[in-house]
């Protein structure tokens, strides 16, 4: 019997030696990918411009003290340093001409600050009102946007550092100027650092563009799809289309501003084509040409077309990433044969289907054809980045024209008017500047009752934590409070096996630039870093420095848990109070795209300049819509009212775009015939339901009017030309060739249809909603 179960034995391992040599070779191409992805990703992260704009913060600071401690002027280098971090906040991605005015500002607020602070050595009950009245009038500055907001925050910064160091060998005001000359210090290294790689800042948020438009050429074609999750696709778009807009806006700038205060460049020329090229690509993108009702039934059918129009998308994803690494160099950008092949064989898969089938399914074959012709449109777009990327020659008239391109600038109002407009509890950053600033009066007051040994700490977190929206608020907390406990664990290892002040020192400088760089990356490993970076300074300064982490992670949980409670019960802002007004914009938007739209169709000729800023604002805006609606879908489920039907409208706002998108596109690259009177009155039945849309989000329309015409819904379902399944006769042999006025009649009619259901549906939404 042993014998038996010894050859069962054998054999079973015999048998299983296939399956385990193929789990180990799996097992270890897994591992080899993920290791190789993660070296790429870390390669990419240490060329970023955050972790340059890292290094240099790093320079700036230790600079400095390392001068001072060599001549013996510790005080005016520590000043200098403190300078030259507390300016750092403003340098942003833009154009070197506001990043310049950035610092310079941030450098004149945080030297006035500390002049101001050195004086706030009162009793308590004296110093807290001062110091509220600064955190209240600092924060407000952020009502001239994010820069603003920037500089406002150094200006925090001093403030609340202000009260953790005392100048024993300077004067408080031969501290306050040196703490000047130091942002002026850290200008002088970006300035010098922009003089050695101009280029570098344009070419990583360029990449960056680039990446992001794959990623969303993707998510698109996954759409084509019948079998996926398409709310779970559409909302990855929604947020893709944020970022979008952000890089597009930050792209605009840099180009644009730059071209206006040097001149014209052929690089930054070809970079401003490329850009526009890259806002194309989206608007094609987002474009819907195809009914996915009928699409669908149609792919049912012929689901061959499924894997070869994804496919077709899915290669020129992949070439914009390729685009996007080797645009700093032109060698490595070659013609991708894959991507023509996956051209030529869906235009050969469409020819064999209207051989066969298009006689009997014309508007099928139709739909196929309008539908490849915005893939072909995608990959023309492709060739010229390629082209322009390339060794290519650029006559002048080839430049945009900067008075045309300048429109497209959204330009910050700095008329200090705008202060006085936001003194009221309806204004968003005055009610975050007075929670602030409460808060900050509170933690003082706690930090000053209780035995703490580093109070500022409780205010540093606080300006740190405290945003104005309640997600990001809580969000950073979490964060910061993990992050905080994690490095307070990992520092108290690492001081029980080190013992060497140059080596805490080294440690200090590499975390907080670590910390820098990862801040907009990943906030927790941020605030991990920079809790490491201060525990290994302080471990320099005191003895014992268990008592610093344990001091360390009190005062954190205490501005943390004091940021929470603010944001929850003093002047709270909810995101469903405004949310009508962002769905306002971004239909107002839409309204407008339409009427240029309809404008342009009507007189043909060269496309005017307010019908591109239109689109950009459509685009713009609903972008803006998606990223409220993110907030108050982050908000306690308590505050998220009527959060169904606003998704609804957020939906609704994007289709409608996606649908007019699909029409601006058709008749920018089709000769189109004129335009009917059956066009006239079905656009403007469509922006009449806009109009009430409108209406209803301001609380004025009235619930006993009939929100739809029955004459309208007649008119859209009887009067607009329809596509009966046999339209064309034509030989197989001959192939079937789509009529340029039927593809035209077949996608413009399609597209009023869906744009007046969708205006009807907003209509009924917006209607059964109680704003105000």
């Amino acid at each position: 019997m042993l014998r038996f179960f010894q050859y069962y034995s054998f054999c079973f391992r015999l048998l299983c030696i296939p399956y385990l040599c193929h789990l180990t070779y799996e097992s270890l191409r897994k591992a080899t990918q993920f290791i190789s992805d993660n070296v790429k990703e870390l390669g990419e992260f240490l060329k970023s411009t955050d972790i340059s704009k890292a290094v240099i913060i790093g320079i700036a600071v230790t600079v400095p003290i390392i001068l001072g401690l060599l001549s013996g002027y510790f005080e005016v280098g520590l000043a200098l340093c403190f300078g030259a971090f507390w300016s750092s906040p403003s340098d942003v991605s833009g154009s070197q001409r506001h990043k310049r005015y950035g610092i310079i500002f941030s450098a004149v607020l945080v030297m006035v600050i500390s002049f101001i602070g050195g004086y706030l050595k009162y009793e308590t009950w004296l110093s807290l009102p001062i110091l509220g009245i600064l955190g209240f009038g600092i924060a407000f500055l952020s009502v001239f946007g994010f820069r603003a907001s920037l500089i406002s925050f150094s200006g925090l910064l001093a403030l609340v550092l202000s009260f953790a160091h005392d100048s024993q060998e300077l004067e408080i005001y031969q501290y306050a100027l040196l703490i000047g000359v130091g942002g002026l210090w850290y200008l002088l290294l970006t300035t010098l650092w922009y003089q050695i790689n101009p280029k570098r800042q344009t070419e990583k948020i360029l990449s960056k563009t680039f990446l992001l438009t794959s990623q969303f050429l993707e998510t698109r074609g996954k759409l084509v799809g019948p079998g996926n999750d398409r709310n779970q696709l559409q909302s990855h778009l929604f947020e893709l289309q944020g970022k979008l807009t952000e890089q597009h806006a930050t792209l605009r700038e840099i180009l644009i501003q730059s071209r206006r205060s040097s001149g014209r460049s052929r690089y930054k020329g070809k970079r401003l084509l490329v850009f526009v090229q890259l806002v194309e690509m989206l608007e094609t993108a987002i474009a819907n040409p195809v009914n996915y009702g009928k699409m669908d039934a149609l792919f049912k059918e012929h689901p061959e077309f499924v894997e070869h129009f994804q496919s077709l998308i899915f290669e020129m994803a992949k070439e914009l990433q390729r685009i996007g690494k080797a645009a700093t160099d032109p060698k490595k950008i070659s013609e991708n044969k894959l991507l023509s092949d996956c051209f030529q064989q869906v235009q050969d898969e469409i020819y064999s289907f209207g051989t066969s089938y298009g006689p009997k399914d014309y508007e099928g074959f139709l739909m196929l054809q309008n539908f490849l012709q915005y893939q072909e449109l995608q990959f023309e777009k492709l060739k010229r980045i390629q082209w322009l990327l390339g060794e290519s020659y650029l006559a002048s008239e080839e430049f945009i024209d900067q008075k045309v391109s300048r429109r497209f600038l959204v330009s910050q109002d700095y008329n200090p008017k705008l202060l006085v407009r936001n003194l009221s509890f309806r204004s968003n950053i005055f009610r975050h500047s007075l929670r602030l600033a409460v808060t900050l009066m509170v933690g003082y007051l706690i930090g000053n009752l209780f035995p703490l040994q580093n109070p500022y700490w409780i205010l540093l977190t606080v300006i740190i934590i405290m945003r104005p929206s309640y997600g990001l608020t809580k969000t950073r907390t979490k964060d910061r409070i993990i992050g905080t406990l994690l490095g307070g664990a990992i520092a108290t290892g690492m001081v029980f096996l080190i013992q060497d002040a140059y080596v805490y020192g080294a440690l200090g400088i590499v975390s907080l630039v670590i910390a820098i760089a990862m801040l907009q990356k990943n906030y927790k490993a941020s605030a991990t870093f920079i809790t490491l970076s201060v525990i290994f300074i302080y471990a320099i300064l005191q003895p014992d420095v268990l008592t610093v982490i344990q001091y360390r992670i009190l005062d954190t949980l205490l501005g943390a848990g004091l940021s929470f409670i603010a944001i929850l019960w003093l002047w709270p802002t909810w995101s469903y109070v405004a949310i009508n007004d962002d769905i306002e914009k971004s239909v107002r938007a839409n309204k407008e795209f339409l009427h240029r739209i309809t404008l342009y169709y009507q007189t043909k000729g060269k496309i005017p300049t307010s019908y591109t800023i239109s689109r950009k604002n459509a685009f713009l805006e609903t972008s803006n819509l998606s990223s409220a609606f993110q907030r108050m879908a982050q908000e306690p489920r308590s505050k998220q009212k009527n959060l169904d039907k606003i998704y609804e409208l957020v939906e609704l706002n994007h289709a409608f775009l996606s649908s007019l998108a699909s029409f601006s596109t058709y008749i920018q690259h089709h000769k189109t015939t004129e335009a009917s009177e059956l066009f006239k009155i079905a656009t403007n039945k469509i922006d009449e339901n806009l109009g009430h849309v409108l209406t209803s989000l301001i609380g004025e329309f009235s619930r006993n009017t009939p929100l739809i015409s029955t004459d309208d819904e007649t008119f859209f379902k009887e009067q607009l030309p329809a596509f009966p399944a046999s339209r064309k006769e034509s030989a197989p042999d001959e192939g079937l060739q789509p009529d340029r006025g039927d593809q035209e009649a077949h996608l413009i009619w399609e597209q009023l249809r869906w744009l007046f259901s969708l205006s009807a549906t907003m209509l009924k939404v917006t209607s059964s909603i109680k704003w105000h």
